[in-house]
C-alpha cells in the first residue's frame, strides 16, 4: 500500500471523485517510470522456446480432445453422448481460449524477441480461429495507448447516459427489468466479439464514414494509418484460408460434424474472450478519464485482475485472468512472468490496484447490472438505472431522438 505521507500529498492535490457504490476515488499520481522501475528486469525476458512449448502443449490438448470425441459415437446412451459432447466443447473452447491468449502474446511481441516469429506464429494461431491478426494487433496495440481515453481507446468505450437511452431505444432513464439485463448480457456473449470485428461495436465512432467501411476486414476503415494496408491484407488471406479448410472440411466430415468438433468450442472461444475483457475494463470501481485528466499511468490502473478460475483459468487461459493490470503497464512481459509483475507493481499502486475474485457468473450479473453508463465531469465513474449505487442524474430525451 501506498505510504500515509504519499497518501495525504495526493488527497491535498487531487479531486475527490465517487465511484458507482459512493466510494472516494482519487486518480492515481504515480508514473509511468515509478511502476517500470519497479518491476524486475528478469520479468521482460522473453523465450521462443518456453513460448512455443506451450503453444504446443494446448495443441496437443486440442488432438486428444478431438480424439477423444472420436469415440463419442460409441457410447450408447443418447443423453450420455450429448452430455459427452457438452464436455467436449467447454473444454476444447477452454484450450482454444489459451490457444487465442498465446496469438494474443504474439501481437504484443512478448511470445518472442523476434517480430517475424511473433507473426508468423501469430497469425497462424488467430486465423485458426477467424481472427485478423494484423487488424487485431493494430486496434488493440492502440487500446493499450489509450486505456481509459473517453476519445481515443477502442475497445469497451463506455456510453454516456444520453446514448445509452437511445442505444436501449429509451426516452427516460428507468429501471432495467432483470429480465432485458439477462437478454443484453446473452446477446453479449454469443455475438460480442464477432460484432466488434464486423462493426467495431463498443469502440470510437466514425460521423461521416459509411458503416460498411468501419471493420476489422476493410483496409481503409478508419481505425488504420495507410501503412497499415498490407497488414490488412494480409489478415484477409489469413481468414480467407481457415474458410477455405472450414468449407472442405464440412465437404468431407459432414455439417453435424464440423458444428461438434469445431463450431460449438469456437463459440465458448467467443464467450470466454468477451466475458474476459469485458470484466477486465468494466466494473463499478473504474474510472474513465476525458483528455485533460488522462495519462498512461492512470489509464493503465483503469482495470482489474479478476481470479474466477483458480488453477484451472491460470493453466488453461495462462494467466491472462489474474495478471491484466501489469500486462496493461508493460504488454511485452510475458504471461509466465507477469505474476512477479503483479506483485511488484502493487507496491506502487496501493489502492489503485483493483482485484477481484467474484464467480464469474456473480461477477457478470453484477456489472452488467451496474455499469450502464457514465457521468461525472472529467473523471466519469459508471452509473445505472437499476437503483443500485449512487443515484444518476436525471436525464430526458427528446422522443425524436430516439426513433
Amino acid at each position: 500500500m501506498a505510504s500515509s505521507a504519499a497518501t495525504t500529498t495526493v488527497l491535498e492535490t487531487s479531486r475527490v471523485y465517487k465511484t458507482t457504490f459512493g466510494e472516494d476515488f482519487v486518480p492515481p499520481q504515480y508514473t509511468i517510470k515509478d511502476i517500470l522501475d519497479a518491476i524486475p528486469k528478469r520479468c521482460f525476458e522473453r523465450s521462443f522456446a518456453r513460448s512455443f512449448a506451450h503453444v504446443l502443449r494446448d495443441l496437443s490438448y486440442t488432438a486428444g480432445l478431438v480424439y477423444c470425441a472420436s469415440h463419442i459415437h460409441l457410447v450408447s446412451s443418447a443423453p450420455l453422448r450429448f452430455l459427452c459432447w457438452a464436455v467436449y466443447g467447454i473444454l476444447q473452447g477452454m484450450v482454444g481460449t489459451g490457444i487465442w491468449v498465446l496469438a494474443h502474446e504474439c501481437g504484443h511481441g512478448a511470445f518472442s524477441t523476434s517480430r517475424r516469429a511473433n507473426d508468423t506464429v501469430g497469425w497462424i494461431l488467430h486465423s485458426s480461429l477467424f481472427v485478423p491478426y494484423h487488424s487485431w494487433r493494430l486496434t488493440h496495440s492502440k487500446h493499450h495507448k489509450a486505456t481509459g481515453h473517453l476519445t481515443r481507446d477502442t475497445v469497451f468505450v463506455p456510453r454516456e447516459q444520453e446514448t445509452y437511452l437511445i442505444s436501449r431505444n429509451l426516452s427516460e432513464l428507468t429501471e432495467e427489468a432483470p429480465i432485458a439485463s439477462l437478454y443484453w448480457l446473452v446477446v453479449q456473449q454469443l455475438f460480442g466479439w464477432p460484432t466488434h470485428l464486423l462493426t467495431n461495436v463498443t469502440g470510437q465512432k466514425y460521423p461521416g464514414v459509411a458503416k460498411w467501411k468501419v471493420n476489422h476486414y476493410w483496409p481503409g476503415a478508419p481505425m488504420f494509418d495507410a501503412r497499415d494496408y498490407r497488414d490488412i491484407v494480409i489478415s484477409d488471406i489469413g481468414i480467407a484460408i481457415a474458410s477455405a479448410v472450414a468449407y472442405f472440411a464440412i465437404k468431407k466430415f459432414g455439417l453435424a460434424n464440423f458444428i461438434l468438433y469445431y463450431f460449438i468450442p469456437y463459440l465458448f472461444v467467443n464467450h470466454w474472450l468477451v466475458c474476459i475483457t469485458y470484466l477486465q475494463h468494466t466494473d463499478p470501481n473504474l474510472p474513465h478519464y476525458n483528455a485533460e485528466e488522462w495519462n498512461f499511468a492512470r489509464g493503465a490502473a483503469a482495470t482489474v485482475d479478476r481470479g474466477f478460475f483458480g488453477p484451472v483459468g491460470r493453466h488453461f487461459f495462462h494467466e491472462i485472468i489474474e495478471t491484466h493490470v501489469a500486462h496493461h503497464y508493460s504488454s511485452r512481459i510475458p504471461f509466465y512472468h507477469a505474476e512477479e509483475a503483479t506483485q511488484a507493481i502493487r507496491k506502487v499502486m496501493g489502492s489503485h490496484y483493483h482485484v477481484d475474485r467474484t464467480n464469474v457468473l456473480v461477477a457478470l450479473w453484477r456489472t452488467v447490472r451496474t455499469c450502464q453508463f457514465i457521468e461525472g465531469d472529467g473523471v466519469k465513474m459508471y452509473r445505472n438505472g437499476n437503483g443500485i449505487g449512487i443515484k444518476p442524474q436525471k436525464l430526458v430525451i427528446d422522443s425524436k431522438k430516439t426513433q
